[in-house]
């Protein structure tokens, strides 16, 4: 029955289906459906997502580990080797080879993993009755029948067939390839009508641009239109990140160099030492393999893939890979005020009619507290009122809840918004002073709405009020004084004085408080309510104060981003005064000036890039104008991170070297134009996440250092000891152990290292830095050369006692691990000391990797079998204390090496 029903509903012509017949074809009706049918048919329909595209199969992903020229080299190396018949050789080049691969194979996979979780996390959700009441839900649990409500920025979760619509236009480029946004009507449609002319149904994926809807669900998941374009089913994010791809550049440079030196190395030897030609072979093969660094790049995206799930166990949801590294370049934050910077728990706690002024008690969403009237100095407040004896303020609340969306749930004893939290801080007020919402919201009901938008500023409503109708406004108190011709007292209507009300708004603003105006006018009979009708006549009821008080959090954040040089800017649609009491309270302004939205317009680019260094506030701006501030402050040089959670908000997060979405408040579209979603909408995470961003370009720099040198030495102890026509300290097999164990456990260590104590007092990175720069090329240098002597010490003093050969490179090899042990504590700090018990001992993993190191190379010193395969001797303890010497001795002049860095920098 159930499957007979799903196959019905997919073929059915809903654009062409009268929205009563849709209802019920579905067994559904305009308050939606029960939960419990809801769940029923969510079993039958299954889950609403479309199919993803396939993972790489694991077999694609393992051989995709050798698509490096270095790993060719290698296979190459193992090749020529087996054809010589030295098969042990060519053997572990090939275990090697398998054994990074391995490596690189299983942490990829933990990524996408990584990364497939942090796409649930951005699971959409959708506003729909159940009950008959508004209600949010995780949006794969729609199901037909549902009944969905949509708004300006949302993205449509399923095929809807359109009920009600309000000024509502979707874009459906993605689907259609409409260019310009579609308008939505309920009229049913021709049954043969083009995907395009379709206006009846929303379509699932596209965005709402602009207006309200009420919609039936006819089409869930695969069954979608959008589920059935195959080109629109995303597979797994790349993995490939500038970063990596400079590193693939620098090891292609770095391959044409070692194949050079070990061709010319070989050479030498064989014309200039009479050496045979397959041992030259030989040794050029182990000067190759030595110095390639064969771990590096699992090893980078190992730190990258711990950073990003890092950021995200600290509600940083990165979305795109590169902005793990871009972070470490952020500059300038240019942040909303409401919910990030602050609470948001939209508070009312001032009300100003014509002739009364009015305290409201309490804080949160709560709709607990007392209304009380101050007297005219403004100070003292009376007891509290009741609206019974003040019908002008009832009137002005009972306006204010009419005029607006938002809905007030509770969940036992907690209360919460559904909807915009200034829309609910009025409602808590209603409440407050005794008003039941849903009662006088039947008694009142809507017959006509203008959606808030940006542009315009207010939202408008037409409701039945004592048999008469009247059209409620609520928003910007600006602009709804330009709209108003008069106010209303005691003794009735009356002409506005705009400069007391300016005196009044400027007022509340001072202290902090964002605010709102209400005002009314009687509507036009039989009129479809428009903008035109409600420009000039409105008679301004009054205003209201609301505090969204800071987050505690945010004050720290703030002072962190200015001992980092990072400058953080608030962009708010409030007031100026009130803008910069907020700013004041979070540390945010460095200067008095703050520039509105107006001026902003008024300004040419170049006048913006001229100010913009300069102010730390911009008030009544509009989304619009955050990709001006953008492109000026990236004119200057600026790495900008620019949060958003509108759908208007798109291009300027777009536009920014970040772009940072509101995870609980913010639109799918700003999410889908973001790099990067905050999981709480707080300021303080992006400061967390950038301190996390340099982290893990700090430990990449400090890896990729830790390791070259070891390569380094090796491959400058096989090349000299050829050129100078002497033994090999290290032979080709032994250069592979080192290369693997010292990549499998030293070089990750690195990864797991905590930040420094100074990683934030820093400038931010230069993103057009290069990843190593002279200073990191010295420190490379400097430390191969330190382990070369140490090498070529050990090596030397055996063999001048008498000791045997195998014995000499045993110890060699052993010097060249402890060595590299011994740097890889330095390496905890580029410039800074270690020399201190914190900076030796305090990082876990480091001393995990040393003990995991050590005992390897116990087991190639002693273990019979290792002994075999890579001919080593057992050594003495006045061997090991030999070592020990020179590794400390490596230790304390790279430590004297930062110190005079850190002098002359």
């Amino acid at each position: 029955m159930a499957r007979t029903l799903l196959a019905s509903d997919s073929a059915t012509a809903w654009h062409n289906t009268d929205a009563e017949a849709a209802l019920s074809t579905l067994t559904s009706s305009s308050t939606g459906l029960s939960s419990q049918e809801a769940e029923s048919r969510l079993k039958v329909y299954g889950p609403n997502q479309l199919q993803q595209e396939q993972a790489r199969s694991w077999y694609r992903r393992f051989f995709d580990q050798f698509n490096n020229i270095l790993i060719f080299i290698l296979i190459i190396a193992a090749v020529a080797s087996a054809m010589l018949g030295h098969h042990l050789d060519a053997a572990a080049i090939l275990g090697v080879v398998v054994i990074i691969a391995l490596i690189g194979f299983i942490q990829e996979g933990k990524a996408e993993q990584a990364i497939q979780s942090i796409r649930n996390m951005l699971s959409p959700q959708a506003t729909v009755l159940r009950n008959g009441k508004r209600t949010v839900v995780d949006a794969e649990t729609i199901v037909p029948g549902d009944i969905v409500l949509v708004e300006s920025g949302d993205r449509v979760p399923a095929d809807l067939r359109l009920i009600e619509v309000k000024r509502f236009c979707t874009d459906e480029a993605a689907l259609t390839g409409e260019s310009i946004p579609v308008d939505k009507k309920t009229d049913t449609v021709s049954a043969n009508a083009d995907l395009a002319e379709r206006s009846s149904i929303a379509y699932a994926s596209t965005i709402v641009v602009q207006g309200t809807a009420k919609g039936l669900v006819v089409a869930t998941g695969t069954q979608t239109e959008i589920g059935k374009i195959s080109e629109l089913v995303r597979g797994v994010e790349q993995l490939k990140t500038p970063l990596l791809r400079q590193l693939d550049r620098a090891g292609s440079m770095l391959a044409l160099f070692i194949l050079g030196a070990a061709a010319l190395t070989a050479a030498v030897g064989s014309i200039f030492h009479n050496q045979p030609i397959d041992e030259m072979f030989m040794a050029a093969v182990g000067l190759a393999v030595a110095a390639i660094p064969e771990g590096l790049p699992a090893i980078v995206t190992i730190s990258l893939a711990l950073g990003v799930q890092r950021m995200a166990k600290r509600k940083a949801i990165i979305r795109r890979l590169p902005a793990v590294e871009t972070l470490g370049s952020i500059s300038t934050i240019f942040s909303d005020k409401t919910g990030t910077l602050t609470r948001n728990e939209m508070t009312a706690t001032a009300i100003w009619l014509s002739d009364a002024h009015y305290a409201v008690d309490g804080i949160g969403f709560n709709p607990v507290g007392n209304i009380r009237q101050i007297d005219s100095d403004l100070k003292s407040q009376t007891h509290p009122i009741t609206t019974d004896d003040h019908p002008a303020l009832s009137h002005f609340l009972k306006a204010a809840a009419l005029c607006n969306d938002a809905e007030l749930a509770h969940n036992g004893e907690s209360h919460h918004i559904v909807g915009d939290p200034t829309e609910g801080a009025l409602i808590i007020a209603a409440a407050k002073a005794g008003l039941e919402i849903q009662a006088l919201r039947q008694s009142h009901p809507r017959l006509d709405a203008i959606p808030f938008e940006s542009e315009h500023k207010y939202m408008a409503t037409v409701n039945e009020i004592v048999g008469e109708h009247k059209i409620l406004v609520k928003g910007a108190p600006d602009r709804l004084l330009e709209m108003s011709n008069y106010t209303l007292s005691q003794e009735g209507r009356s002409p506005i004085d705009r400069r007391l009300w300016e005196a009044r708004i400027e007022e509340l603003s001072s202290q902090g408080l964002r605010v709102l105006a209400v005002a009314e006018m009687s509507a036009p009979d039989s009129q479809p309510l428009d903008h035109e009708h409600i420009q000039k006549e409105l008679t301004f009821l009054g205003i209201i104060g609301l505090l969204d008080p800071p987050r505690e959090e945010v004050i720290n954040a703030v002072k962190e981003c200015l001992y980092a040089g990072i400058r953080p800017v608030m962009i708010t649609g409030d007031h100026a005064s009130t803008a910069l009491s907020i700013a004041k309270q979070l540390g945010f302004s460095q200067t008095k000036r703050v520039v509105t939205g107006r001026e902003i317009e008024s300004m040419t680019d170049a006048q913006l890039e001229e100010i913009i260094p300069e102010v730390d506030v911009f008030a009544r701006a509009s989304p619009e104008h955050k990709l001006r501030l953008v492109k000026a402050m990236q004119a200057r040089g600026g790495v900008c991170a620019m949060t958003g959670d509108g759908v208007n908000d798109g291009p300027a997060l777009k536009r920014a070297d970040v772009g940072v979405a509101m995870g609980i408040q913010g639109t799918e579209a700003a999410k889908d134009a973001s790099e990067m979603v905050l999981a709480d909408d707080n300021f303080a995470t992006i400061v967390n996440a950038i301190a996390e961003g340099r982290k893990v370009y700090d430990n990449i720099r400090k890896t990729i250092t830790f390791i070259l040198p070891t390569n380094g030495a090796q491959g400058l102890a096989i090349m000299l000891a050829v050129l100078a026509g002497t033994n090999l300290p290290i032979t080709p097999l032994q250069a592979l152990w080192v290369n693997m164990v010292v990549a499998t456990t030293l070089g990750l260590a690195l990864a797991f290292e905590e930040s420094e104590h100074d990683l934030m007092r820093r400038q931010p990175r230069d993103p057009k830095a290069a990843l190593l720069d002279m200073f990191l090329l010295w420190r490379v240098l400097f430390v191969s050369l330190l382990l070369l002597i140490g090498v070529f010490s050990i090596f030397s003093w055996l063999l001048a006692q008498g000791e045997s050969i195998e014995l000499a490179r045993t110890a060699a090899v052993n010097m060249l691990v402890v060595g590299s042990a011994a740097y890889l504590i330095n390496s905890r700090f580029l410039i800074n000391s270690t020399l201190s018990f914190q900076g030796i001992f305090s990082s876990r993993m480091v001393w995990l990797a040393i003990a995991a190191i050590m005992l390897l190379q116990l087991a190639f010193t002693y273990v019979p079998f290792m002994q075999t395969i890579f001919t080593s001797e057992g050594l003495q303890l006045h061997h090991w204390l030999a070592i020990l010497l020179a590794s400390i001795t490596i230790y304390g002049l790279v430590e004297v090496e930062k110190a005079v860095w850190r002098h002359v920098r």
